[in-house]
Parts: C-alpha cells; structure tokens; sequence
C-alpha cells in the first residue's frame, strides 16, 4: 500500500448496503400483499402471473438471504457482500434507480450528440392513459404517429423536406404520475433542429427556433386528430351525435378495473372502491402566468418548455434521469398513526393537494397498477438514433450504428461477452450518481473485485451466520450452562 494512497481524503460518501426489509414499502408489500391476494382469491379474481411475480420477486430483491457476491479488496482483504436485485420494471426504487442511471448514462455517453436538446411531453386523456397501457402494440403505433408528427414540424421549420434532412428523438416511457396515479405519457428528447448533408457529404446540424405558442397549439390539435382518426379506424375508439368513447375488453379483469380506478385517481381496493382518493390540501398558490412552452386540446397536452444547450452536459444528464427516474420515491413515503399510507406530492396541484392516503390493501393495488406487461419496451430510438439508420454512426458519440467500420485500435482490443453486454457495472453506477467510489476498498483505497457468487442455500446460511458472529458477538449461540462432571462415573473402573 503506497503512501500517496495513505494520505488520500475520504472525500467521497462511504458506500452503504442497502437494507430493503427496513424501508417502509418493503414492510407494507410484505405485510400487506398476502392479504391482498387472499381477499382477491375469495373474490374469484386474480393478478395477472407478471404482477404476482412482480411482487414476489421484490421481496427477494437485496435480501442477503437469497444469494449474494462476494467483493474483496486486493490489499488489505478486507470483504463485504452484495446481494442480488430482482431487476423489475414496476416499483421497486432499488431497481429503478438503477435502471435511472445506466439509462441516463448510456443517453448522454453515447447517443446525444453535443448539439441542443429539447424535452418535449405529450399526456392524453384519461380514457386513451387505459387503452394505451392496456396495448402495448396500439401504444407503438401511436407513439409513431407522434413522432412522425413533431419531426415534420421541425424538418419543415428548418427549411428541409424529409428527403434532405433528418431529426432524431429517444423516448421515455412513463406509466406513473406524481400520486402514484397509472399516467401513460411520453417523454421525448428531440434534437432541437435537424441534420443535413452539406456538399462534402458530411451532415451537418441546423438548429431551429424555440416552438411559439401559435406552434404549440397546431401541433397538439393535429396530434389529436390523427390519434383519434387512426383509433376509429382500427375499431378502438366509437363516435355518435353526442358522444365520443372506446371499447375496452375485460370488464372482469381485476388489473384492469384497478388500472381504471388509478387512472381516475380512484380508491381500486375496499368496501369505498370508486371513490375519490383521500387528499390533503393546503391554501393554493398563487396562479402563475401561463406558459408559453405549452397547449392542451381534448384532453391531450402538449410542453416544450425544458431545453439543454450543446455545453450543458451535466443538465443533459440530470434531464435524462428525471425521464427515467423510478415510479415510487420512497422518500416521500409514510405511514400515519391511524394506518393509511401517506404519499407526498412532488410538486402541488394547482388545487393545493400536497398528500394523498391509501389504506394499505388500496396502496397494494396501485402498485399493482403501476406494473408494465413483460417484453414491453419502455425507451424507444428514432430517426438519427435508431439502430437501423444510416448515419447514426455519423452523429452519435458512440460511433455505433448501421455500415459502421471498426477502428484499428477495436480491431486489436477483443471483448469478452460480460464486457459486450453490460453497459456499466454496478460500481461505476454507485460512483457517477451518487459519487460514491466502491471500486477502492473503504479501509485502505485498495481495489476491489468480486470473488465468487453464492447461489447455494446451504453455503448462503453457514456465511451469513458466521458473520453473524464476527461482527456481532452478542448474537452468537451460548450453551446452557452445566455442572461438574459426575465424579463417580469418571473413576468407575
């Protein structure tokens, strides 16, 4: 050990494991989600096997006791355990943020290209939130529509037509709402302008103006008009002289019905099932000027008002985290003294609502509501960012993409398969978001490394009883105490 690496400053927050049966959503899964099913069970009703499997899988996730790594410094040996992640998409904020950062990771090192960004966010109405969670594929369909809607606008702005110029866009997904509410909507980092090629053959980038209100409103009235006209057609959405409403299967679907009641902020779950969630509201405050970076029509709505310059790399990367954040924040998760759950808001209604309460079985089914369908993919790449384009090679900073040549340098350094498939490890995730830096050991700076992977039930227990031991004393097994030993039976001949 170097003396350099003695006097080195812990200037860096200590990495801590985390203990996911002391958090409070842990505890109210566990405690409450047998319950739950049994009540569902007496009903008739079931979850779907993904949502039951959800759940399941994240009362395993950072339990030591279902398996573990082994990670050992090189030095000084000192050890420390890692346990497994369930790796789900619904709710749990261990997984997710996780997914946060190697999403916003991989955005900003590899997909963005050092010119403007801008965020643009499409919300629907209550009734198309349902069909499009409920459809995956009529989502895909819609969010084409979308896109291609926002980029002709942005080609033609430019002074192009779409066979001499190119937009591209990454979209997130997002199913959740600050009250834990089922909100499908799109989130969408749209370059701030379009690629050309010049005379050279080398594209170019063209930025344009930020959208005008007048803008704004024309895009989101054309959004609902194509939306609806294309879900009219496909049979999914019915008119008459007075009315306009869809037509969903499976009225005696229990996810469904506690995905409509989410959607409306709805109690799901209970003897008061399909009344107005319980909320907590303060003065409201002041009206603020209306934006000029937004336009509603029919229910839908449309905002463009967030944008990250060419330089702004650090607002590039927190942008990206917050469209891919996770669904629950556990901080803003409590339990009253009579029972119910408590969720802060993250931002006010203009209502003043602050908080809204569940009871514990309704919180249940929110969560349940909250969790995507499997094979469902949540971020989406268009245009110049798709995989099959052209020249997403050319403009990306991963140099990754269609017809793309190797360098001699990547010619010359062979991968393994782990190295090809992970994006990142989960040391260097700990270190770029929350600069906490796992690859040195926290007693001596040393590297560390993992050692071995324990999987086998019998082995988990024998070392996490040890540890037990070693690290507290107190928990170790005393025999009860005994007397002398018999005097005549040892001198009996």
């Amino acid at each position: 050990m170097s003396l350099a690496r003695m006097a080195e400053p812990a200037t860096t927050p200590r990495y801590e494991r985390h203990r996911p049966e002391q958090t409070l959503l842990y505890q109210l899964v566990q405690t409450h989600y047998p319950e739950f099913c049994a009540q569902l069970d007496a009903q008739g009703r079931r979850l779907p096997a993904y949502v039951r499997q959800e759940f399941e899988d994240f009362l395993l996730c950072g339990r030591l006791e279902h398996g573990f790594l082994r990670v050992r410094c090189e030095d000084c040996k000192h050890e420390r355990l890692v346990a497994f992640s369930c790796k789900r998409r619904g709710f749990c904020p261990s997984c997710g943020a996780r997914r946060m950062a190697e999403s916003a990771a991989l955005l900003v090192d590899e997909v963005l290209p050092a010119v403007p960004i801008r965020q643009w966010v499409l919300s629907f109405p209550y009734q198309l939130r349902l069909l499009l969670a409920q459809q995956p594929d009529m989502m895909g369909k819609v969010l084409e529509i979308v896109y291609r809607t926002l980029a002709t606008h942005l080609i033609r702005k430019a002074g192009f037509n779409k066979h001499s110029a190119q937009t591209g866009a990454v979209t997130l997904i997002q199913r959740f709402g600050s009250a834990l509410n089922l909100n499908l909507h799109f989130h969408m980092l749209f370059l701030d302008g379009v690629y050309a090629e010049d005379q050279y053959g080398a594209m170019r980038f063209h930025r344009v103006k930020a959208p005008t209100r007048e803008e704004l409103g024309a895009l989101v009235h054309q959004l609902s008009q194509r939306v609806s006209r294309y879900l009219e057609k496909k049979g999914w959405l019915q008119r008459d002289m007075e009315n306009t409403y869809l037509l969903l299967d499976g009225d005696d679907d229990a996810l469904l019905q506690f995905q409509g009641y989410s959607v409306t902020y709805r109690i799901a779950f209970g003897p008061q099932a399909g009344r107005k969630v319980l909320s907590l509201q303060s003065i409201p405050p002041a009206p603020a000027k209306e934006s000029d970076r937004v336009a509603k029509q029919a229910g839908f709505s449309l905002h463009a008002g967030v944008m990250a310059d060419s330089q702004q790399k650090e607002l590039r990367e927190r942008l990206c985290r917050y469209i891919s954040r996770p669904a629950v924040s556990e901080k803003r998760l409590a339990l009253t003294s009579q029972g119910k759950v408590r969720y802060e808001l993250k931002t006010p209604y203009r209502d003043g609502t602050t908080h809204v309460f569940f009871e514990p079985l309704d919180f249940i089914a929110r969560l349940a509501a909250l969790v995507p369908k499997p094979r469902v993919n949540l971020t989406r790449f268009h245009g110049l960012f798709a995989p099959n384009n052209k020249h997403r090679a050319l403009v990306t900073p991963g140099k990754r993409g269609k017809g793309r040549k190797p360098t001699e340098v990547e010619c010359t350094q062979e991968k393994t398969i782990e190295e090809r498939r992970n994006a990142m490890t989960w040391m260097q995730r700990l270190k770029r978001v929350f600069n906490i830096d796992i690859e040195q050991c926290e007693h001596c700076g040393g590297h560390v490394k993992v050692v071995a992977c324990i999987e086998d039930p019998a082995v988990i227990e024998k070392i996490l009883q040890h540890l037990a031991l070693k690290e507290s004393p107190s928990l170790a097994r005393v025999n009860d105490a005994r007397g002398p030993p018999d005097q005549s039976v040892l001198f009996q001949c």
